[in-house]
């Protein structure tokens, strides 16, 4: 993923976007431009936050 779509998914939080990481579906709760990572967590119970690089993210579009 680009770093400019992973700002505008942050940005939408009105509209479910379906991102994986490593084929998991998460949620992008901040991006960090500096460092060109994220925080996610998964989607579903747990909170458990981790910071993934953003090119490692990917938009699954149906």
């Amino acid at each position: 993923m680009e770093l400019q779509r992973a700002k505008q998914i942050v940005s939408n939080s009105a509209v479910d976007i379906d991102v994986e990481f490593n084929g998991v579906s998460v949620w992008i709760d901040e991006v960090h431009e500096d460092t060109n990572t994220a925080t996610v967590h998964l989607r579903g119970p747990g909170e458990e936050r981790t910071q993934v690089g953003i090119e490692d993210l990917n938009e699954v579009t149906h």
